[in-house]
């Protein structure tokens, strides 16, 4: 019978522990809750399982993969997040590798320099991480736990000892309760100041900063801008608060419409925009420009 339940009865630590303790193998899903119009025995409405919100992996109790619904997850979308292949390289080579398995990718790449195996599973284990970890801030939701259920076809499975997830997540968790606490709703937009050449002249942003002032838009909510740059909850809070704090942006209601919790792909987006290397200097002036016209 599969373990189930609700975050809010069984945090995703305690069920991290328990993982870890009994060394299941299996995968690990959360679901939207979807209200059942019964009560619990706590008096608190019933959540049925609704669509599929992430899934997280393990086998003989090791965490082996991760993923959010929505988000790409393929190997060249890792390595691109993780700054092993920049735009222009991903782009060229997920037009020539259609089809092509992870495994079988991870040979080409190494094959022809592009990364090196270190590199893959180093970008592997820390994407898996970054999930995980902003899973673990998640309060509510059913989930149910699959024995023996494996990610299907030929991904690539880093093991990672949960322990040293759990010690971390420990150290974390005081600076992702601020950030939740500063940034509680994701369906807010942001938009420049009123003076934003001033603001922004001698301005060093990191590459992440960069794409997210990008989006920087009153029309577009602080949820569509994460999903455009493949970037988690707790990385785009993380990024924004340090926007808003050297005032960079202002946070304001979207305009022109409600918040909604379920957010439409942006029309300028591309996918997998997170490459660390130097931005391009034609893109900053575009940006600049675009800041300077304001």
């Amino acid at each position: 019978m599969a373990l189930q339940g609700n975050l809010r009865n069984f945090s995703t630590t305690q069920l991290l522990n328990l993982i870890n303790l009994s060394g299941r193998t299996g995968t690990l899903t959360i679901f939207e809750g979807v209200p059942t119009g019964d009560k619990d025995a706590m008096g608190e409405e019933k959540m049925a399982p609704g669509a599929e919100r992430a899934s997280i992996s393990f086998r003989t109790g090791k965490l082996v993969f991760a993923a959010l619904s929505g988000q790409i997850n393929d190997l060249i979308a890792v390595l691109n997040k993780a700054g092993k292949l920049t735009d222009a390289q991903a782009g060229i080579i997920r037009e020539r590798a259609k089809g092509t398995a992870d495994k079988a990718l991870a040979m080409r790449l190494i094959g022809a320099n592009y990364v090196t195996q270190n590199d893959i599973v180093n970008s592997i284990q820390q994407y898996t991480l970054d999930i995980v970890y902003n899973l673990m801030s998640w309060r509510d939701g059913p989930f149910v736990f699959e024995d023996n259920k494996l990610p299907e076809g030929d991904r690539i499975l880093v093991p990672t000892d949960l322990e040293k997830v759990i010690i971390e997540w420990s150290r974390v968790t005081k600076e992702v309760e601020e950030l939740n606490k500063h940034l509680p709703n994701l369906d807010m937009a942001l938009k420049f100041p009123d003076n934003p050449k001033e603001k922004y002249a001698g301005v060093h942003l990191s590459v992440e900063e960069w794409r997210v002032v990008s989006f920087v838009n009153p029309k577009n909510t602080i949820r569509q801008i994460a999903k455009a740059n493949n970037m988690s909850d707790i990385e785009i809070r993380r990024v924004v608060y340090g926007l808003e704090q050297a005032g960079l942006v202002i946070m304001v209601k979207p305009e022109g419409m409600e918040a909604k919790k379920s957010a439409a792909p942006l029309p300028n987006s591309r996918r997998n925009k997170k490459a660390q290397q130097p931005v391009q200097r034609d893109v900053v002036s575009k940006l600049i420009d675009k800041l300077k016209s304001i």
